[in-house]
């Protein structure tokens, strides 16, 4: 059976970090698409941080809610907002910098929980205690890292495929934008055989790292 007690810490906890992760990543792909001239985000209704815009039943809720009470690695996506690569003003290259927005807002939630971390023990909070602040701040930093890190992969329709699409010569992007259909598979095969935790690892440590010792953590 499982122990309904710390199933209920365990959403406490990571609620409110996973619904800002993926709140912020999407809205921040379409507010830089509209800077960039597609407004089709903002004509759906996608320019929100309102959540519940952007949740995903399955991938946002239920897929990673299992891993998590599997103790798993996390791991889920949101509803990708809409954007019209053909309406921006300079498809190729705005394409990328429309990707990048995703994981950038990642990066930039993970720092603010760090330094929310950094506050919590500059306040003279016991490292050894636990409290529901100090864990939800972990799990901000777990969280975003691992979407800005899997996002970054260079896999279509991954930000970090997109990325690559958008910058690489023809001969290269073609071939690696015709994988689109077969990227979500591939993701699944990957996170299956447990290869995908693996690719991730060094790099989420290696900025996890730097990140807590920069503000002393470590």
């Amino acid at each position: 059976m499982p122990d309904f007690a710390d199933l209920a810490q365990k959403i406490a906890v990571w609620a409110i970090p996973v619904l800002f992760a993926i709140t912020v990543h999407e809205a921040a792909h379409g507010y830089v698409a509209r800077y960039f001239g597609d407004d089709t985000a903002a004509r759906a209704g996608r320019l929100s941080l309102n959540p519940l815009r952007h949740i995903d039943p399955v991938g946002t809720v239920i897929v990673p809610g299992v891993l998590l009470m599997l103790g798993g690695f996390l791991f889920g996506w949101a509803k990708p907002v809409p954007v019209n690569f053909g309406r921006l003003r300079s498809p190729r290259r705005d394409m990328a910098i429309v990707a990048g927005a995703g994981p950038a807002s990642n990066l930039l939630m993970t720092v603010i929980w760090v330094s929310l971390l950094w506050l919590y023990f500059a306040m003279g909070a016991a490292p050894g205690g636990w409290t529901l602040f100090r864990d939800m701040c972990v799990a901000g930093v777990t969280i975003n890292l691992i979407l800005m890190v899997l996002n970054l992969l260079p896999l279509p329709p991954l930000d970090g495929g997109r990325i690559a699409v958008g910058l690489l010569p023809d001969g290269l992007a073609r071939p690696l934008a015709s994988l689109e259909r077969w990227g979500l598979i591939i993701l699944i095969a990957l996170l299956a055989t447990g290869l995908l935790g693996k690719i991730l690892q060094a790099p989420f440590v290696f900025v996890q790292t730097l990140l807590y010792r920069a503000f002393g953590l470590i």
